[in-house]
Order: C-alpha cells, then structure tokens, then sequence
C-alpha cells in the first residue's frame, strides 16, 4: 500500500466512532469512494454491515451506535423516545436486565435504511412515525452518553408524552401510571410548553389524569388555561371506568377505591 493510501486508512480509523457503523454515503461524502472502501474490505480493516454501512474488523456495535449514525452522519430527525427513553434515565419502574425492546420516534413519512434492523442487535424496534409533537431539537430534548459518543434521546418531559401516545395497544396503562409515579422531577416551563404544542387531546387528558392521581407537586405550577384538551369523550381501555373531569374511559380500579 502506497504511502497516501496508508495516510488515508489512517484517517479513516483514526476518525471512525467506535462502536459504531459508517454510513456509506457518509464515508463516500468524506472522500472514500466505492472502490476504496471495497479495498478496505478485503484488506481486513472494514466489513460491511447490511447495505449501505460498514463497521471497523472485529467492533461491537449495539443499537446506539447504529442510532448515532443514523443521527450524526446521515443528520435524520429520529431518536430514543417514550419508555426507552424513560428507562435510560432511570425513571423505568423497574430496568429490565436487557433491553430487548426499544422505542424510536420519526417524523411521519421518513424512511430509515436497510440496514437499520433490530434483529442485528438483538432487540426489536418499535418504531412511531408521528407528528404529536414538534421535532425542535431546542425543547423537550436530552443527550445520553453510551461508549464514546453521545446520542438524542428525549428529556423526560417529552417522553412520558409519547409513552402516553402508545398507551394501551403498545404500553400497558398500569405500567405507564407506575412509571408516571417516578416523575416527582419534571420541569413545569418544559411540560407546559410541550402541553401547549401536543397534537393529541386523549394523550394531554391522560397525562393530566395521572399527573393528579399521583398528586406531582409541578402540576400545580402548570397554567392550565392554556392547554387545550378538546371536547367530547375519549375511550383510553374499553369496559373500563368513566372519568368525569377528563372525559376518558380508565381502567377500573383494582382495590375498589375510586380510579
């Protein structure tokens, strides 16, 4: 190998994030075109990763890494949301031992690449294309620091939202009020605003309901003049009980008291 192909190779390892793949239009955009990448492959320093990524010989990447691809080379408006992101933090009622499902949130319409696939890393994605709220990067967003790299997950404020989007199909309504237990630290002048801008009425009614129910002291300081939550009734579980005040069918309490 000649002495600018060694100085190239040197610059592509010494640049690469470990414990994560490459893009290839990213390492193409970067100035290694096909053919030296394919080089770099049967020179042992590179091994593909599905179509459209490779990853340095012999790294482990995990969900993350993949996830600080899709974010900081191919700059794509998806991140770590609702219970994951809950989790992360460590608000989760109890942390599973594996994670073995991780929720992902997207603009409506975005497509994610080929090689993007749970089952590379042995967890299955669910993932939400939906515009319940704004993608504002400035509001309702946090960094979670995995390996040697940093990736966009929502702040709790936000994510306890879109939690309460996919409650009860893909969350459990009891798993989302005990999770809602642990949130004694939410910012008022966050929940507000991401209150204020939510696209789902049944979504601001539960998160009220249960916000209540466990008596947080930051809902107190929330203007709720402000907060539009519709009108009409909204069916959350059937055969459940009916909440007056937020006109939402609960489930029925489980020890007899009021819901």
């Amino acid at each position: 190998m000649g002495t600018k192909n060694k100085t190239k190779i040197n610059r592509l390892i010494n640049q690469w994030t470990t414990g994560a793949p490459g893009a290839t239009s990213y390492l193409n955009a970067s100035g290694f075109g096909r053919d030296l990448l394919v080089k770099y492959k049967k020179s042992g320093w590179l091994e593909p990763f599905g179509r459209g990524a490779y990853i340095r010989s012999g790294d482990k990447v995990d969900w993350l890494g993949a996830l600080y691809t899709l974010q900081n080379q191919l700059k794509l408006p998806v991140h770590a949301g609702g219970k994951t992101a809950l989790e992360l933090k460590g608000y989760a009622h109890y942390l599973p031992a594996k994670q073995d499902k991780v929720f992902l949130y997207c603009p409506q319409g975005l497509t994610l690449p080929a090689w993007f696939k749970g089952d590379r890393f042995g967890v299955t994605f669910i993932l939400t294309r939906t515009n319940l709220l704004l993608f504002d990067y400035s509001q309702g967003f946090s960094e979670f620091r995995a390996h040697d790299f940093s990736v966009r997950i929502s702040a709790p404020e936000r994510a306890v939202l879109e939690m309460l989007h996919l409650v009860p199909k893909k969350v459990g309504f009891d798993e989302a009020q005990l999770i809602m237990e642990n949130l004694v630290t939410l910012r008022p002048d966050v929940v507000q605003v991401l209150l204020e801008t939510c696209r789902s009425i049944k979504v601001k009614r539960l998160f009220l309901y249960m916000a209540e129910r466990q008596e947080h002291d930051w809902l107190s300081k929330l203007d709720l003049s402000q907060i539009d939550i519709g009108k009409g009734k909204r069916m959350i579980v059937p055969n459940g009980r009916f909440d007056v005040k937020y006109q939402i069918t609960v489930p029925s309490d489980r020890e007899g008291m009021p819901a």
